[in-house]
């Protein structure tokens, strides 16, 4: 017989290379037994069922080999909601809260009514723009079908009362075949990883997170610069592009804005280190 402390003890201790091991042998116990880490505290003398020290132990296994945390509970918060992960699926990072944030804002000023995402990967972000917005034509665009069907159940999850339509095709082909043009938002958090340095990533993202939502192309700006010129087809006057960019890649993405020609009110906004995670731009037309 195993107690909840003697199980977090030899969790920890297994995972004493992971960034985080008591927290990460906490989670996981939770999740297996279905409690919040205050009953961990309070009852650490209860003892655990041998179904439950048993998947916990493959949980705790899996972690070790540097499958995500988020894989194995299939579930991350953003923005103050849960959404469910698999793999196939990228988890959605705090970083790119501040993209939200920056859309939400920009959307409720300009009394945007209608957002397309490029790129949905749980539906994270056009969920929240759809929570937190009045605007009440959705779309969502993804080339995975894992994807789609991830997105598809976090929306009816988290978001009853407005419906996303999710379209699967690359970038702006299904817009063609469904003649969608004078958009108020394209919002993006493309792959943006320069393909050379994927593979010397961290190993939960290298080997576990989809390829296809990392790699950015040579430079990493492949599909910034198919947004930024195919979206002026789609945007209405003084309609807004706005994207998550990589630590270094702020300037980058602003100088393909201004050397296209179309676009105006340049933005980059920082994150709380400083870093430029953010760089949108209307159109001008």
């Amino acid at each position: 017989m195993v107690t909840i402390r003697e199980a977090l003890e030899w969790g920890m201790k297994n995972l004493e290379r992971v960034r985080t091991p008591l927290l990460d042998a906490e989670v996981l116990l939770c999740n297996i037994i279905k409690k919040d880490r205050l009953f961990l505290i309070i009852n650490k003398n209860n003892i655990l069922s041998e179904d439950e020290y048993s998947k916990y132990m493959e949980s705790i296994k899996e972690r070790k080999d540097g499958v995500p945390l988020q894989y194995i509970t299939n579930r991350q918060e953003f923005m103050g909601m849960d959404f469910y992960v698999e793999p196939g699926v990228l988890v959605p990072r705090p970083d790119t809260e501040i993209l939200v944030e920056a859309v939400r804002d920009w959307a409720n000023k300009n009394e945007a009514n209608s957002i397309l995402e490029l790129g949905v990967g749980s539906g994270a972000v056009i969920i929240s723009l759809g929570k937190f917005t009045k605007a009440i034509e959705l779309y969502g665009v993804d080339i995975s079908p894992v994807t789609i069907k991830v997105a598809t159940k976090n929306a009816k999850n988290n978001l009853m009362e407005k419906e996303i339509k999710f379209l699967k095709g690359d970038l702006f082909t299904p817009l063609n075949e469904n003649s969608m043009k004078e958009l108020d938002i394209i919002v993006s958090n493309p792959p943006y990883i320069p393909k050379k340095d994927i593979d010397d990533l961290q190993i939960e993202v290298s080997k576990y997170e989809p390829r296809l939502a990392l790699d950015g192309g040579e430079d990493g700006l492949d599909f910034y610069r198919k947004i930024v010129d195919e979206s002026p087809r789609y945007l209405r006057e003084k309609g807004l592009v706005a994207f998550e960019v990589g630590h270094d890649q702020g300037d980058l993405v602003a100088h393909l804005f201004k050397n296209d020609g179309r676009y105006e009110k340049i933005e980059k906004i920082k994150d709380l280190s400083g870093i430029e995670r953010v760089v949108m731009a209307t159109l001008i037309k």
